[in-house]
């Protein structure tokens, strides 16, 4: 099934979790998306649906997302805290912190978007948190109030994408490190394969608009996900609202919407950030990930960068060995259970294992498969 031209070539996606998740902040929210029975939309094919929402043309726009997660992971802040303390700011056991804090809890932030420009905000009891994306600068500024520090972001450049991904590959656009429902529908239909049933569902609304909702379901035993939903809408075929569900349940393991929308060009001035001289500045490249297919693994750019096992819905990240001592792995013990090769926590929708040798794995997929990734 071919997803139409929005579908890129986006593996970069992966850096979502390493530059935007640390803004995102708890807040007790609930993600609106209700059916209704005045919500009459023309119909459409999945093909039809998939090709409409392909076609947005939508390059600006302000709002609140919200987002929620029931993974029943427990607490692992004390873990991978004391990782970073032993191992150095900036190493593995930050990924993982990103990793975790994107699919637990629950979020509220404000998004504007326009162009080669995107923020994320977040205002909670600790204090302002920012990330400003200028994509035309290749720059991510990471900005936190509370501890008046801030980090410079590189992104490669377009000659890198194309050393690491061939000539196909696409710069990442200012949009792309968003953790939005669009964003996500951009990444379902990058990767849409047979491998995934497609179906249209029941009109509704988001934010006050009326949706579509586009159904995939996974055609593979080797993962957890039982489908993931987008609510679609009906204008301009943007995607308000993302859910993750487990198999075999009804009720969302992760979801993400609008709770407001306005298609608009935000205020120039939301996007403009000069660090003032009370700011502790720190400059990092981002690095890519790698990918390992067939059990070959490829040479990273950075001992640290993640690296992509398989593909689809049984892929699985991979996180170098950030060091422990005989305290964080006593620690770990009391959190894990123990395995070949290792020790595991699975939830609803994931599982999380780190090897015998320290490395890290992470998937929406059964236990089983991350013993076997990490055997190969």
């Amino acid at each position: 099934m071919n997803p139409g031209p929005r579908a890129r070539i986006r593996r970069p996606l992966i850096w979502t979790s390493v530059v935007a998740v640390p803004l995102l902040a708890g807040a007790a929210i609930a993600v609106p998306m209700a059916a209704s029975g005045a919500v009459d939309l023309p119909d459409k094919t999945p093909q039809e649906l998939i090709e409409f929402a392909a076609a947005s043309e939508v390059e600006a726009l302000s709002g609140t997302i919200e987002q929620t997660s029931e993974l029943g992971l427990p607490d692992l802040g004390a873990l991978t805290g004391s990782m970073d303390d032993a191992a150095g700011e900036g190493d593995s056991s930050a990924q993982l912190d990103d990793l975790i804090a994107l699919v637990t809890g629950s979020h509220t932030a404000k998004v504007y978007l326009d162009g080669d420009s995107a923020r994320l905000q977040v205002l909670d009891e600790l204090g302002e948190r920012n990330v400003y994306v200028d994509e035309a600068a290749r720059e991510v500024w990471y900005v936190d109030s509370e501890s008046q520090s801030a980090t410079k972001l590189v992104l490669p450049d377009d000659e890198e994408l194309r050393d690491a991904y061939g000539e196909d590959a696409e710069k990442p656009e200012a949009g792309d490190v968003l953790p939005t429902p669009d964003e996500m529908l951009d990444d379902a239909l990058a990767r849409l394969d047979e491998s995934t049933e497609v179906t249209v569902g029941t009109d509704a609304r988001v934010a006050g608009r009326e949706v579509y909702e586009l159904v995939l379901a996974p055609r593979t035993d080797d993962t957890l996900v039982g489908d993931v939903r987008f609510a679609i809408d009906g204008e301009t075929g943007v995607a308000l609202s993302a859910s993750v569900t487990a198999r075999g349940v009804t009720e969302p393991a992760f979801q993400v919407a609008f709770t407001q929308v306005y298609f608009s060009a935000p205020d120039a001035s939301v996007f403009a950030f000069e660090p003032g001289a009370g700011l502790d500045v720190t400059e990092k490249d981002v690095p890519l990930p790698t990918e390992r297919e067939q059990g070959e693994l490829s040479t990273p750019q950075d001992e640290t960068a993640p690296r992509v096992v398989g593909e689809g819905w049984s892929a699985v990240v991979e996180l170098a060995n950030p060091g422990m001592d005989a305290e964080q792995r006593a620690m770990l013990d009391s959190l894990t259970t123990a395995v070949d090769g290792g020790r595991v926590i699975q939830t609803s929708l994931m599982s999380v294992m780190i090897t015998d040798d320290g490395r890290i794995l992470i998937g929406a997929v059964p236990t089983q498969l991350l013993v076997d990734v990490a055997g190969r």
